[in-house]
């Protein structure tokens, strides 16, 4: 389920996350400069995955994430950010519901490649 969200529009993020139910969510709120802003939901774990051409970047909102990448796992708490290098394999996961921005390229595959 995505919503996208046009320019010059106040976006609400905390109406957007408290009014999903699904445990693993992304919303694209909007489009800036070739790049996207998204809303992720998580809850549980996402599967391992890369994004060949793509950086991809993280900042949590509320709640808590871990990054793990192969040999380490990245902890996030609320206010903190990470970007994953394009071609680094990944996943995200979250013991409890997170809610976070990600910044990333229009052509990225939310799925991974």
């Amino acid at each position: 389920m995505e919503k996208n969200y046009g320019h010059m529009q106040i976006i609400n993020l905390a109406s957007i996350a408290d009014n999903c139910r699904e445990k693993w969510a992304n919303f694209t709120l909007s489009r800036v400069n070739g790049s996207l802003v998204r809303l992720g939901i998580f809850e549980g774990e996402f599967h391992w995955h890369k994004h060949d051409r793509e950086d991809e970047f993280f900042f949590v909102v509320s709640g808590e994430i871990h990054i793990d990448l192969a040999g380490e796992t990245v902890n996030l708490k609320a206010g903190q950010g990470y970007t994953v290098t394009q071609g680094v394999s990944h996943r995200t996961r979250a013991d409890r519901r997170a809610t976070v921005l990600m910044v990333e390229a229009d052509t990225v595959n939310p799925r991974g490649d």
